[in-house]
């Protein structure tokens, strides 16, 4: 199938796809014309990126690791052992920008707090303006 087919069988825009290709996710055949040949299984493969992505992976782990798993029809199954510590490192980095932005949360929610209320005056600045 060409790239519009896949695109459509999987929701994903031609141009995502060709970056999947870049990063090495995918590898079409070339038609003489120089059009990408996709094989049904791509559609499996798109649809386990899509959920490697929504994961937290990056595409670089991604592409180390999607060899490396069976989708069992209900989720995916990693079938190396060696790469589980690869999937743990990237767990632990979701869970640290969490706790990041949880702090930038209750950062903002302070400075919220202190804002004076909306229907009060504007504060007038002591500063007097400058001539430019």
């Amino acid at each position: 199938m060409r790239i519009g087919e896949l695109a459509r069988r999987t929701g994903v825009s031609e141009r995502l796809l060709r970056y999947y290709e870049e990063q090495g996710l995918l590898q079409p055949r070339r038609r003489p014309s120089g059009y990408r040949e996709y094989e049904d299984a791509d559609v499996e493969t798109v649809i386990r990126i899509r959920t490697l992505l929504a994961a937290g992976l990056n595409t670089a782990l991604i592409a180390q690791i999607l060899p490396c798993f069976l989708d069992n029809g209900e989720y995916l199954v990693p079938t190396c052992a060696e790469m589980v510590n690869d999937l743990h490192r990237a767990r632990e980095q979701i869970t640290v920008t969490i706790d990041e932005l949880l702090r930038s949360r209750t950062a903002l929610d302070e400075v919220i707090a202190a804002a004076p209320p909306q229907d009060a005056e504007p504060a007038v600045s002591s500063t007097p303006p400058r001539d430019e």
